[in-house]
């Protein structure tokens, strides 16, 4: 079975910082081990993972603070369009 997403950005953490101890909740940059690089990192992971582009109006820290806010960043994204 194919792991969810925010098993998915965890596991990508993790690879990076296998040190890391956080949940889907914790603030993974207060936590001090992610830094303004590895942001940018992410952003291009989610971007080739999920096959989303995470336009200037999403590049706000608090939808990469934690991997909820990351998993809801690609519901988002992936979500089908509205029927008109």
């Amino acid at each position: 079975m194919a792991e969810n997403t925010g098993e998915q950005i965890t596991s990508f953490i993790h690879a990076r910082f296998p040190e890391a101890d956080f949940t889907e909740t914790d603030d993974i940059f207060s936590l001090g081990f992610i830094n303004s690089l590895f942001a940018m990192e992410l952003v291009m992971y989610i971007e080739k993972t999920f096959g989303i582009t995470i336009g200037n109006d999403d590049l706000r820290i608090d939808n990469f603070r934690t991997v909820a806010a990351m998993t809801g960043l690609v519901a988002r994204h992936v979500a089908p369009a509205p029927v008109a």
